[in-house]
């Protein structure tokens, strides 16, 4: 996953000159990235990899470097050469590592035991620097570029952060855009469509009360282990019963806690249930968090025992604006042509950049970087961001900004 550029591989990266251009400072991205994959850090605790993405920008010579932001993001802002326009444009990655064990051993491995670039923010990051190194060399743009480092996108909220810290108000936007790496995609395509991309997440938990007691004498007990394992069998129907078939959502209750595993014998007073649920559309959503706390609540109750549900809603659904994702459509198909997908089938997985997506018009890109059959998903202690796609994520980037901020008006140029 990690080898330089060869010569065969600008058959899937294309030969658009911006991607030519990108592919000579190749080296210095996969030093960069390699470099950030040493160093993982969590949420909100991205004190190196912000450093490092404020000296970089510092020596491509951005015109304004701002730290803080959302507590540990930084943006970066690289104004035009060709006239004195006042539109602007957002281009985001997000920074932040997970809390897992990397299984990998080549020579950039995580140096931080329990930590883990194991979903590319390491590769994001990277290629938003080569769109500023870019940017700053050739200012072929009239308007204003945001360049959006975002902290703490795996299920800290950092986008969210960064808006109530004031990120468009300081850094205005008529349009933002980001993208993901994607294993299921092969190397040299990108997938962009108008509409859902990314599902709402949200938690629920569970609590049982019972009565606790002997083992030996169940029946003066009332068993909160027995009730949770009911509402987790009836947990299942909601869906399949409740939510329109055409319609997508997924309820998974993912941790159950109760009982002493060194007290055989002991009947716990409480049990505890923590899952997550999935859905597209708001009103699917209110659906199931009625559905589930009304469920939970009459199951305990036919038991003698009660059940309290917190529903917690984290992130919405990334929906990609209509008009937006057309014009996006229409760059990624200038540097990839007929490898553009516009038919990618939703994710029910989440990514906070929703929370942008909330405040501003924009779209949400898919990078494929292949590897899926080989196991590489998302998230697996074996991941590695793919170096060879750098180039066509810099230059999706770097187009994005120069088509948006066409001296003849969006989309020109």
């Amino acid at each position: 996953m990690n080898t330089t550029l060869a010569d065969e591989e600008g058959a899937y990266l294309g030969s658009h000159r911006t991607v030519r251009a990108i592919r000579e400072y190749q080296p210095d991205l996969v030093a960069i990235r390699h470099t950030l994959h040493r160093n993982p850090e969590l949420g909100f605790e991205e004190v190196f990899t912000a450093d490092l993405v404020a000296k970089e920008l510092e020596r491509y010579g951005v015109d304004e470097i701002h730290r803080g932001i959302g507590r540990t993001g930084v943006v970066g802002v690289v104004r035009g050469g060709n006239g004195g326009s006042k539109r602007s444009i957002g281009l985001r990655a997000d920074m932040d590592a997970l809390p897992m064990h990397e299984d990998n051993q080549f020579a950039h491995r995580s140096t931080r035991s329990g930590l883990m670039h194991g979903c590319g923010h390491d590769g994001h990051t990277t290629m938003l620097l080569g769109a500023a190194r870019r940017l700053a060399e050739t200012r072929e743009f009239d308007g204003t570029v945001h360049l959006i480092f975002q902290p703490g996108e795996e299920g800290c909220g950092g986008a969210l952060a960064m808006i109530d810290d004031g990120l468009f108000d300081r850094f205005p936007c008529d349009a933002v855009f980001a993208m993901h790496n994607w294993p299921g995609l092969p190397p040299g395509r990108l997938a962009v469509r108008p509409g859902a991309v990314m599902a709402a997440a949200d938690k629920v938990t569970i609590t049982v009360e019972g009565r606790g007691g002997h083992g030996a004498h169940a029946y003066l007990a009332v068993d909160p282990i027995v009730v949770a394992a009911q509402i987790i069998t009836a947990a299942q129907s909601i869906v399949s019963r409740n939510v329109q078939a055409l319609d997508a959502a997924v309820v998974s209750l993912c941790a159950v806690n109760a009982g002493n595993p060194g007290a055989m014998s002991v009947i716990p007073q409480q049990a505890q249930i923590v899952g997550t649920v999935r859905t597209f559309r708001p009103d699917t959503q209110d659906l199931i968090e009625s559905r589930l706390t009304r469920l939970a609540e009459s199951v305990a109750a036919g038991f003698d025992a009660r059940a309290t549900v917190a529903y917690e809603r984290m992130y919405p659904a990334t929906v990609n604006t209509a008009s937006e994702s057309l014009f996006a459509q229409d760059v990624a198909r200038e540097l990839v042509g007929d490898r553009l997908v516009t038919d990618l089938e939703p994710s029910m997985g989440a990514e906070d950049f929703a929370f942008m997506l909330q405040e501003r018009p924009g779209a949400y890109f898919r990078l494929g970087q292949g590897g899926a059959d080989s196991g590489c998903f998302l998230h697996n202690t074996r991941y590695d961001f793919n170096d060879t796609v750098m180039p066509l994520g810099v230059a999706l980037f770097v187009r994005l900004a120069e088509r948006w901020l066409a001296v003849d008006g969006p989309g020109g140029g």
